[in-house]
């Protein structure tokens, strides 16, 4: 069912953080190759400025793929608004840290925009054409306050966000800031990371088994292949090697970095079911992923205290979205169950790995319901599950 905000006395906005996160008014996932760091700000490039509120009978249908070839001066740079052919107003914004906004999610953002929602997504410090950063700004803290500055930046008071993998510990982390959260109207977690240093700690089982060692290998040029570039990668990934050793720089890690590169990454993010039909996430042209920043912001998250107490006080009403086949840490998604009171609902979502929109089957068109159906108070497509007092069941169903 297609929701006309026209009909409804109010535009609806979406913005997405990225992994991701995304923002729609009433509100947000994060691609190209890069310049020096110059570290100015949150002043985003005018080129780049979200579309102005667009009038019934003149929406035009706009690409959210971003132009690689303007400048990259401000941070975060918002994407280009994703207007619906025929549905306006309405607003909706976020993804990983250090990873531009994949394709596929482009394509999801764009369905939900055709539901009525103009869609706003932002590419966080460090990720597609967002400004790389000295490292030593990149934190967790730092992608929060980039989050309420897009906000404001766009405009259009308070947003429902969207924010997926560690899109959704951003968004976590938003919640539990009283002078962060005043911005938003709604909240999607969807598939988030770890939310502190306690919860990154925590281990245990992950959901239903992945498509992680069944996929073909992923083909195309690979960084990798070289010695230097696959030792310096897989050190840092191992923590032995900080993100900012000198061995590889920030500029060139992210130029060489290639989506298969990715791996068995790419792959653990589906169901097993779906080993051998894996759709291709993104464009050689518009994939970007800075891996010096990601470990730098997830090496911030795993030093952070606890926020649970703060967040335990959040007021903004919240949904979680999990996956069966996830490939994240049961225990990360069940503590922000757990501790986050303005969790209204939980949607478990049979049949997809991490990556739940994926464009196979019905996939995309299920998580859009799952997430309209919130942002509009209506009932749940699924049941509610698990609730708070199902966690220690659910925890050893899947064990």
């Amino acid at each position: 069912m297609v929701d006309d905000p026209r009909r409804r006395g109010r535009a609806r906005h979406l913005a997405w953080t990225a992994p991701h996160l995304a923002g729609a008014t009433r509100a947000a996932p994060a691609g190209g190759r890069r310049g020096g760091a110059d570290g100015d700000g949150l002043r985003p490039d005018r080129a780049h400025d979200p579309a102005p509120p667009v009038r019934a009978g003149v929406c035009d249908h706009a690409t959210l793929a971003p132009d690689h070839g303007q400048p990259r001066r401000g941070l975060p740079l918002p994407a280009r608004q994703v207007r619906p052919p025929a549905l306006c107003p309405a607003r909706v914004p976020q993804r990983r840290s250090g990873r531009g906004i994949p394709e596929l999610d482009h394509r999801f953002l764009r369905l939900l925009a055709g539901r009525g929602y103009d869609v706003y997504a932002y590419e966080q410090a460090g990720g597609g054409r967002s400004d790389l950063l000295p490292m030593g700004q990149y934190s967790i803290s730092r992608s929060v306050s980039d989050l309420a500055a897009f906000v404001d930046h766009l405009g259009q008071g308070k947003v429902d966000i969207l924010g997926f993998s560690s899109g959704g510990t951003v968004l976590t982390r938003a919640l539990a800031e009283p002078s962060v959260a005043a911005r938003l109207h709604r909240a999607v977690i969807a598939e988030p990371g770890p939310m502190d240093g306690p919860t990154a700690r925590l281990t245990g089982h992950k959901g239903r088994a992945s498509a992680r060692g069944l996929a073909p290998a992923v083909t195309g040029p690979r960084s990798t292949r070289l010695p230097r570039y696959a030792v310096a990668f897989g050190l840092m990934r191992l923590g032995v090697l900080t993100p900012d050793t000198g061995l590889i720089g920030q500029v060139e890690g992210d130029n060489v970095f290639t989506a298969a590169d990715l791996g068995s990454d790419t792959a653990s993010a589906y169901c097993a079911r779906d080993a051998h039909r894996i759709p291709i996430e993104d464009s050689r042209g518009n994939f970007s992923f800075s891996p010096a920043a990601s470990l730098r912001v997830q090496q911030t998250v795993k030093d952070s205290p606890s926020i649970a107490s703060r967040l335990r006080r959040s007021r903004t009403p919240a949904m979680l979205m999990i996956a069966e086949c996830s490939s994240q840490v049961r225990q990360w998604e069940t503590t922000v169950l757990a501790n986050d009171r303005a969790i209204r609902r939980t949607q478990y979502m049979p049949g997809v790995g991490h990556h739940m929109w994926n464009g196979l089957g019905d996939n995309n068109d299920r998580a859009a319901d799952v997430i309209s159906a919130f942002l509009q108070d209506m009932p749940a497509p699924l049941p509610n599950h698990p609730t708070r007092q199902e966690i220690p069941a659910f925890l050893r169903d899947h064990e």
